[in-house]
């Protein structure tokens, strides 16, 4: 697996978290990612205690506001990372992982998603996160494109803001 990879998944896990407001919203990429790593996620009230970090977390981060680091730090500080190299994937696929398997959802999430936070804040380039700039739309996403480009969390809201400002064209607006 390619660490760009894995982290793109990691931050997409945080992303999705973040913009979840029922367990039903989580997709089935976040669910595998649970049951590979053996976390039970039984109430979406199990994740109380991480909800409010993380989203103050992936909204600075997307912003880019200064305070990206306090509030990722502040993450990192009440669900600090454990390290250990894991290969689940076969031999001379090694990579990170942040926390250990089989952690109750809150803690695995919140140690992996603050991890995958302080690095995308670090800068790293393979990975950013954005908010997604259609008027009444607040979500994240996670932006792995060449040139790191995207403004939209998907294909509606790049359709109908571009469908809005053609419309207004026309009007002469």
């Amino acid at each position: 697996m390619r660490y760009e990879d894995y982290m793109g998944n990691v931050a997409r896990v945080a992303v999705e978290v973040a913009n979840a407001e029922s367990e039903s919203e989580l997709t089935d990429h976040t669910r595998q990612m649970l049951t590979e790593h053996h976390v039970t996620l039984t109430a979406w009230t199990e994740l109380a205690p991480l909800l409010a970090p993380l989203r103050a977390a992936v909204a600075a981060v997307a912003d880019g506001d200064a305070g990206d680091v306090e509030a990722v730090n502040r993450l990192l500080t009440r669900f600090p990372p454990r390290l250990h190299l894991s290969a689940h994937d076969g031999p001379g696929t090694a990579h990170l992982h942040y926390a250990p398997d089989g952690e109750p959802p809150a803690r695995w999430l919140g140690r992996t998603c603050a991890a995958a936070l302080a690095h995308v804040a670090s800068g790293a380039p393979e990975v950013t996160v954005g908010r997604c700039r259609a008027t009444g739309c607040a979500r994240f996403f996670v932006d792995q494109s060449r040139n790191r480009s995207r403004r939209f969390c998907g294909n509606t809201c790049a359709s109908r803001t571009t469908v809005a400002a053609h419309r207004a064209r026309n009007r002469g607006e």
